[in-house]
């Protein structure tokens, strides 16, 4: 039996064959990359505050990062060091961040999440979250087993390469 073709969103066709030749693993990719995107678009959407994208990211990195440099928080965000200043005063002027200087060397500063970005990351993250599981909730069973077995594969493309690798 040949497997029937569904519609996807965009238009494009898929089917239950394995996809190992190139040109379906465009198309994959392309459709994860769309789906991906969109999915982040209308998460970062829950969020309050009006930080912005960037700004957001930015809060959250430092909380994971604990107190890193204005330069790291610029890298790891990969914008350059004079939009990550910006990015930082905005957060500064809000109560989210302070800067610290460094114990090692006063001439570095390093940025520290406060109370108060604490409680705006957690509110937004609970919004997202609440936002979620009211779609997961329009999914049926079979959907949410299925996404839910596709985990592991998504957690494992988000993970960053190591050095040298793709």
């Amino acid at each position: 039996m040949t497997p029937t073709p569904t519609e996807a969103p965009g238009g494009e066709a898929s089917s239950d064959k394995p996809l190992r030749e190139d040109d379906d693993l465009v198309a994959l990719s392309s459709r994860l990359r769309y789906s991906v995107a969109r999915l982040n678009r209308l998460l970062r959407n829950q969020d309050g505050g009006g930080l912005g994208a960037t700004a957001s990211a930015a809060l959250a990195t430092v909380s994971r990062a604990g107190a890193p440099t204005l330069g790291e928080l610029a890298a790891h965000e990969h914008v350059a060091a004079p939009t990550m200043t910006k990015v930082v005063a905005k957060l500064e002027e809000r109560g989210l961040v302070r800067r610290e200087a460094d114990p090692s060397d006063g001439r570095v500063s390093r940025v520290v999440i406060t109370a108060v970005g604490e409680v705006h990351l957690e509110e937004n993250r609970s919004r997202r979250t609440a936002w979620l599981v009211g779609r997961l909730g329009d999914l049926d069973e079979h959907d949410v087993e299925r996404l839910a077995a596709a985990l592991p594969v998504l957690e494992l493309l988000s993970t960053p390469p190591a050095r040298g690798d793709r």
